[in-house]
């Protein structure tokens, strides 16, 4: 034997296919669109359509005599049929052999999977004319998609399908991904039907069942034919829901009530489906579905019940739907049930945190003298409403008001609802006219009690109009930035301090000024940190664009404080959304000096005749006596009241603003209450009085006795 010959010999061969003849030379192979060239000296005929055998698995066994080997090594070597050439060692004669190369060739057509059969009418993706010829005979026009006629098609289908589906956060993206995904490729139209309204979780529903079309889908066409499933009276309509019931009950006992509780789906001309769909499309519907397997309706079951259902629709010029393609649809329908149960959960998962974040943040803030307020708030992202940064404006005794503005570390549901309980205790707090350090001392203990690891950091501030004071204590939060009226942004020097939370640490307070015209700007840090910054940077850019923004209403006009706050939050780049922000601005107006009037009396029986005659000529002074013999028969109730039981002196002070205000104030912590008094009683109808004639009245509690105060219209 030549040493330089090598005869090389079968080791395995493909199986045939399921339902071929193990003779048929055909079992085994592929088709593909061309056949290959064929060596003149083999013996066995192909025919054109054959294809190269499927390339041997380790494993098989021998190959027993006449069973078809793989082709000639001199095709094998090139893999195109060429010849070999003087490198490479190949056999002569008719013998055929498998090439001793140990990797596959990669021109090799890959194995069919034992069981799937070959695609029929492959021979028509070639562009010859038979081939489009033996395609218009089918009914398939040229363009349209080619039916799935292989599992493994569908396979990839459905995984490509249902990654589509599930990349769907809400209801309307789970629903269109269903309709894209299907449109063209499996269907040419899509109805999609979801229960009104969707149950959530195991909430079990009340009220017929009923349907409500919620999304159509179909390929766009210059004019449908008569036999389609569109109507010749509409022929080009926006959408399948122009034509089809938008609502549909489901009568109990009914055709449409038995294919959904079967789950599975079933074809239009199944005699389940016949009674069904006239109910489902609507008995006066100008809408005709297609005859025939071209149609599919596809029940959408949830985790505990039927939520909807779903209906494919093939052309009439299209292959109709096959046997398998019932699967397809059972898993379509399957993955975007469970899907829209997911958004269903989530839908409401958001709204109960929205709505906690909604009821902990204040609707609207109050309109205390002196002082006009703005406020801001932006969440981190629209998919996450909840965050633990909020704002706050309390008014106090003495026509003072205290602005808050906290931060609450992470912005979860947790971070919410401590949130809400350090805002519940800075309320609390400033209604027992505490002052701003002690507030943040007691603050700092109730995070303490909430747990060991509720951090957040807080700004105190409280504004007396009176004497255009401000006293301010910091926990840990950025300082205010106070822009005056000619423009000039100022970052107030205020302690820091350290983080409510922490424990141990005592908080300082300064007093600064407030001029009027003035504007306070109280932020959390979402506002001037992030990624692409630090806080201190943040802050100076922020001190930036107050003044940039003063500047364009000139030194004696103060920018309005919803455009200053819009302004602020446009320094915001796409980039610098990490955290929640909470935006709180005050612009200060105070009280003039002309318009306040303050006296001492003492606590002695002759105190309300003098308090009625120093009222009588403030308000002559004032224009306002009109108002003398209210303001007169009120003061002397409240100042009689005050000097019944007060050791010290008492304090009388009138306030002109846009209402009349009348303040008393002793050192008696007792608050006085409102009753019915009886035919018989001497006293008791002093408050009544002042309930019936005041505009509004009230009484405050201080850490020195209470003031009791009410207000009167001016004419």
């Amino acid at each position: 034997m030549d040493s330089t010959r090598v005869t090389e010999h079968p080791t395995s061969h493909e199986r045939p296919q399921s339902g071929a003849s193990p003779a048929d030379p055909r079992g085994a192979l592929l088709r593909t669109p061309e056949a290959l060239p064929m060596p003149a000296t083999e013996p066995l005929q192909m025919p054109p359509s054959a294809a190269l055998p499927a390339q041997a698995r380790t494993g098989d066994a021998p190959s027993e005599p006449g069973t078809p080997c793989a082709k000639s090594s001199q095709g094998a070597s090139s893999g195109q049929g060429a010849p070999a050439t003087g490198d490479t060692p190949a056999t002569s004669g008719p013998e055929h052999s498998q090439p001793a190369a140990s990797e596959p060739d990669p021109h090799r057509p890959r194995p069919v999977p034992e069981g799937i059969p070959a695609q029929p009418g492959a021979e028509q993706l070639s562009g010859s004319a038979d081939g489009q010829e033996r395609r218009r005979r089918q009914g398939l026009p040229p363009g349209s998609p080619m039916p799935m006629r292989r599992d493994g098609d569908r396979l990839r289908f459905v995984g490509a399908a249902t990654r589509r589906i599930a990349r769907g956060i809400d209801l309307d993206e789970i629903v269109m991904g269903l309709c894209r995904a299907t449109v063209p490729t499996f269907s040419d139209a899509i109805l999609v039907y979801l229960r009104e309204p969707l149950p959530v979780g195991d909430e079990r529903p009340v009220g017929p069942l009923v349907l409500r079309l919620r999304r159509t889908d179909r390929i766009p066409a210059e004019r449908d034919t008569e036999n389609g499933f569109m109507p010749a009276v509409q022929p080009e309509p926006a959408d399948l829901s122009a034509v089809t019931a938008e609502l549909c009950e489901v009568r109990p006992g009914g055709a449409l009530a038995e294919v959904l509780r079967g789950v599975r789906p079933v074809f239009a001309d199944a005699p389940a489906a016949r009674d069904a769909l006239p109910e489902l499309i609507g008995e006066d519907s100008p809408f005709a579905v297609p005859t025939g397997q071209r149609a599919i309706l596809a029940p959408l079951r949830g985790r505990r019940r039927v939520i909807g259902a779903a209906l494919f629709l093939r052309r009439p010029e299209r292959m109709a739907f096959e046997q398998d393609d019932l699967l397809v649809a059972a898993q379509l329908a399957t993955h975007s049930a469970l899907g829209i149960d997911k958004a269903v959960l989530y839908g409401r998962e958001a709204y109960i945190a929205d709505e906690l974040q909604r009821t902990m943040l204040p609707e609207t803030l109050p309109r205390p003298t002196g002082v006009r307020l703005a406020h801001r708030y932006l969440p981190a992202a629209e998919t996450a409403r909840v965050g633990g940064d909020w704002y706050d404006a309390i008014p106090l005794p003495g026509s003072r008001v205290a602005l808050v503005v906290g931060d609450v570390m992470g912005h979860s549901m947790t971070s919410a609802a401590i949130m809400g309980q350090l805002r519940t205790t800075a309320q609390t707090l400033a209604g027992l006219d505490l002052p701003p350090q002690e507030v943040l001392h007691h603050l700092d203990e109730q995070a303490q009690r909430l747990g060991t690891d509720r951090m957040a950091t807080c700004l105190y501030a409280v504004y007396d109009p009176v004497s255009h004071r401000i006293t301010i204590a910091n926990a840990g939060h950025p300082p205010p930035v106070l822009l005056h009226l000619g423009g000039r942004a100022e970052v107030l020097r205020v302690p820091p301090g350290a983080p409510i939370g922490v424990g141990g640490v005592d908080f300082e307070a300064v007093e600064l000024d407030a001029p009027a015209g003035a504007t306070l700007l109280l932020y959390t840090d979402g506002l001037v940190e992030s990624r692409l910054r630090d806080v201190w940077t943040g802050i100076e850019q922020l001190r930036e664009k107050l003044a940039a923004t003063a500047q364009l209403t000139g030194p004696d006009h103060p920018p309005p404080l919803e455009a200053l706050c819009d302004e602020v939050l446009d320094m915001l780049g796409p980039g610098d959304r990490d955290d929640d922000i909470a935006l709180l601005a005050a612009r200060f107006d105070g009280i003039a000096p002309s318009d306040v009037a303050y006296w001492f009396l003492e606590p002695e029986e002759m105190a309300p005749g003098r308090a009625r005659r120093l009222a009588r000529h403030a308000l002559s002074r004032w224009g306002l006596e009109e108002l003398t013999d209210s303001v007169e028969l009120l003061i002397s109730e409240v100042v009689t009241n005050a000097v019944r039981y007060a050791s010290r002196p008492v304090t009388l002070r009138l306030l002109r603003t846009d209402v009349l205000r009348c303040e008393v104030t002793d050192d008696v912590p007792q608050l006085p209450r409102l009753r019915q008094a009886r035919a018989t009683d001497e006293g008791g109808r002093g408050l009544y009085l002042v309930n019936k004639l005041a505009r509004r009245w009230g009484a405050t509690r201080l850490s020195t006795g209470k003031v009791v105060w009410f207000e009167l219209n001016r004419a």
